[in-house]
């Protein structure tokens, strides 16, 4: 029984020295050891073999990137306000020897570190330049911070501000500040559009007059040219009806003129015509008295004695002369007038009538095109062609020879 006891307690000592002279290391970890209170070595991951009841692990450090956060730290801008201001320290231990024996709490150590720096970073700072300079802090402390924390053998990374809390009333005052601000911002937007409202309601205002204007011209200029051709025709018509109506009378007078001829009238027939035109004679308004003369018989005879020949009965009658066919007779007409009668319209003032409507059924240029110079070079150009400064003016718009 005792020799069992005696082997049982021998198996049980070398299992524990079997564990205490083996020791396995996690990756990306480290084993500070120590041998005797000496710092002896340090382990790295894998299987490391310790010599039992003399050597022993003194800290296991995680060689990984950590991630810090500290509490809200309050700090006092240069201003004399107080802000809350929350950090982040992203570091990494290189060094695990000094991370051990130069500094007790490495974290703690980064902690006040961090707070210290960013006091007197923030306290040179107001609170808009705190606000709006965050990149420049975090750069100022990551600098602070790495520069010191190399001797404990570590490497800050980053150093980012999570939070930055200003007093309340403050975040009041900032509040008011930016509706303020966005008031005048929306203000002078609402006024600068009106600005622009105004400004293109007036363009368009002075367009619309502008193009009022050039069809009114257009309008008045094609009217004027209307009644210039429309008095020219007239005239022309009125010239053509005079001269038929005097070509008309002539051939009247020369029909009556040989029927009296061919009648041979008595001195008797005249005086009887003469008698029966008297009455109309003394038809007029301002007639009131009329007088017959007393030598009318006389003279009748006279007339008949100068242009009549005796007959075999003793009676003056007229005698025609011989009729003188040399003379042009009325109803010849002059070759060079017979372009009076052509009632054709003329080629010339269609063609333009055409112009000026198409002119006036084109459509009304933008502000911005740039349509509007041919639209007016088109105008001009019709304009040219109706009121006659084309090359070839056309022959209705010629004053006509007398």
């Amino acid at each position: 029984m005792t020799t069992l006891i005696v082997i049982a307690v021998v198996v049980l000592f070398v299992l524990i020295v079997a564990a205490k002279s083996v020791l396995v290391i996690p990756q990306a970890t480290a084993a500070v050891i120590e041998r005797l209170g000496r710092y002896r070595n340090t382990a790295a991951p894998g299987l490391n073999i310790l010599v039992p009841f003399i050597d022993r692990v003194r800290a296991r450090i995680d060689l990984r990137e950590q991630v810090v956060s500290f509490p809200p730290q309050p700090v006092i801008t240069q201003d004399n306000l107080t802000v809350s201001i929350d950090t982040v320290v992203y570091f990494q231990v290189t060094e695990p020897r000094a991370a051990v024996y130069e500094i007790s709490n490495y974290i703690v150590g980064v902690e006040q570190l961090a707070t210290t720096t960013l006091r007197n970073v923030v306290g040179g700072m107001s609170l808009e330049e705190t606000l709006t300079s965050r990149d420049s802090i975090n750069n100022q402390l990551r600098g602070v911070l790495d520069e010191a924390t190399g001797r404990w053998g570590i490497r800050v990374a980053r150093v980012e501000l999570k939070a930055i809390d200003p007093p309340p009333s403050i975040q009041d005052s900032m509040e008011k500040q930016m509706r303020a601000d966005r008031e005048k911002r929306a203000m002078i937007l609402t006024a600068e559009g009106q600005r622009e409202a105004a400004i293109k309601s007036a363009e368009g205002q002075k367009q619309a007059a502008i193009l009022s204007a050039e069809g009114g011209k257009q309008a008045a200029i094609l009217n004027a040219e209307a009644e210039r051709q429309s008095a020219i025709l007239r005239a022309q018509g009125e010239r053509a009806a005079r001269y038929l109506q005097a070509q008309g009378q002539a051939k009247a007078i020369e029909k009556v003129f040989a029927a009296i001829k061919a009648g041979k009238p008595t001195p008797e027939v005249l005086a009887y015509q003469y008698l029966q035109t008297l009455p109309q004679m003394a038809q007029g308004d301002a007639n009131k008295v009329w007088m017959i003369p007393s030598d009318f018989g006389k003279a009748l005879e006279g007339f008949a004695r100068t242009l009549g020949k005796q007959g075999d009965d003793g009676v003056f009658r007229y005698e025609p002369p011989a009729e003188d066919t040399s003379q042009t007779k009325p109803e010849d007409d002059d070759s060079s007038i017979a372009e009076w009668f052509d009632t054709a319209p003329d080629p010339h003032v269609l063609e333009a009538v055409r112009a000026a409507e198409a002119v006036a059924r084109q459509e009304v240029p933008g502000p911005l095109s740039t349509s509007r110079s041919a639209a007016a070079v088109s105008a001009a150009e019709a304009r040219a062609e109706i009121g006659g400064e084309s090359p070839v003016t056309p022959r209705s718009l010629q004053q006509p020879e007398e």
